[in-house]
């Protein structure tokens, strides 16, 4: 794989690679006949983000190619990884890198087991970074969002305005729509005190959104972290953002498009047999299947497990058996359950470039909260509200 980024590109795709950085620890590099996927989930499998660049994004872009001194460009299947910390040096100033760089060269030399990083600079210094990639098979969601029954599309400055009102230590928020409007608003496992606690709640009208369909009222509860991390890039572009959603267990979709590049972020929710119980006053304790309870003996919970280089029907397995057999077990409730195992939206799958045919069967995975975090922080919210 070889591509050149011309100097006004390079402070885009820096940006990409950080927003990317604030949902997951790794980075999947998937050359696509399409443009260049980078591909990114979080470590607990709630959100699942794709930026794919088009060939228009680069100056060249040869998908499937050996680069080798004094050699011609030899056919090769290429799909790698990178731990983001890694990678977030060589785009580390990114205030200069579109006045400074005359252009990005990224290209793979599969013999010596490196990506190659080079920053041309117009003052003629030139910096090469040497990446070491492992080879793996990318991982991607499989939701048809096309299918969702309320789909919004939305400014992202607009967004961005509604999100920074609510405190960094905010973990979830709820979305709800209407025909009326649609609100954005605190989101607590517990009923606190109300002398204790504070609520943010914001509404928007239709005629904030550049395109308005409901089909039916929604209710979804979220993440909050990973879209703020798909704010940053959004930000960056003058794009709008579409949202795609449909009812609480269900994934919320938020996307871009243009020329250039596709960016879509999928996000687990709040299933609605929770969120009921959650108002009805249950602390502690989370109802659900085997597959969203904690082991005993670890105390972490039997997440499903993604692996690459294998079968993709075979991709998805738990340490009591697979997902389908797991399913069919009573459901448990278990006390003292962590607050963040509480989403259990299944959308993960694995595609290969040998099983393409298989890309539309749908996977059962489990989607848990995004991070291990201090659970009292759920209680030191300070917002305001509208």
């Amino acid at each position: 794989m070889k591509c050149i980024i011309p100097g006004r590109h390079t402070k885009v795709f820096g940006k990409a690679v950080h927003s990317l950085s604030r949902i997951g620890n790794a980075l999947w590099f998937d050359p696509l006949e399409k443009g260049l996927a980078l591909r990114v989930v979080n470590s607990s499998m709630s959100a699942y983000a794709c930026i794919v660049f088009s060939p228009h994004f680069f100056h060249s872009y040869h998908r499937s190619a050996l680069h080798e001194q004094g050699a011609a460009y030899a056919e090769i299947n290429f799909k790698c990884k990178y731990s983001v910390k890694s990678v977030l040096p060589v785009f580390r100033s990114l205030s200069t890198l579109e006045k400074n760089v005359d252009k990005c060269t990224i290209y793979t030399n599969v013999n010596e087991g490196y990506m190659n990083f080079q920053l041309f600079y117009r003052n003629g210094i030139t910096k090469t970074h040497q990446l070491a990639y492992e080879e793996c098979e990318p991982l991607q969601a499989v939701f048809a969002k096309n299918t969702c029954p309320n789909v919004l599309r939305i400014q992202p400055r607009v967004l961005s305005d509604v999100v920074v009102h609510f405190p960094s230590c905010q973990e979830e928020i709820t979305l709800s729509v209407t025909p009326l409007r649609v609100s954005f608003k605190t989101y607590c496992e517990e009923e606190l005190e109300f002398s204790k606690s504070v609520h943010t709640e914001m509404h928007l009208g239709p005629e904030e959104f550049h395109y308005f369909q409901v089909g039916e009222d929604a209710e979804v509860t979220f993440c909050l972290k990973e879209l703020r991390g798909f704010l940053g890039f959004a930000e960056t572009t003058s794009s709008y953002i579409s949202v795609h959603l449909s009812k609480a267990g269900k994934p919320v979709a938020f996307s871009m498009e243009n020329m250039f590049f596709e960016a879509d972020i999928i996000l687990a929710t709040l299933a609605e047999s929770e969120m009921g119980k959650s108002s009805q006053k249950s602390p502690g304790i989370i109802a659900g299947s085997k597959l969203c309870t904690p082991n005993p003996g670890t105390g972490v919970s039997n997440a499903i497990s993604l692996s690459e280089n294998i079968d993709s029907q075979q991709i998805i397995s738990t340490k009591h058996g697979n997902a389908e057999d797991a399913q069919q077990d009573t459901v448990e409730e278990t006390p003292n359950h962590s607050p963040y195992n509480k989403f259990c939206t299944l959308f993960f799958g694995a595609v290969s470039s040998q099983t393409q045919e298989n890309a539309d069967r749908m996977f059962c995975s489990l989607a848990t909260a995004s991070e291990d975090e201090d659970e009292d922080l759920c209680h030191r919210r300070l917002s305001q509200t509208f």
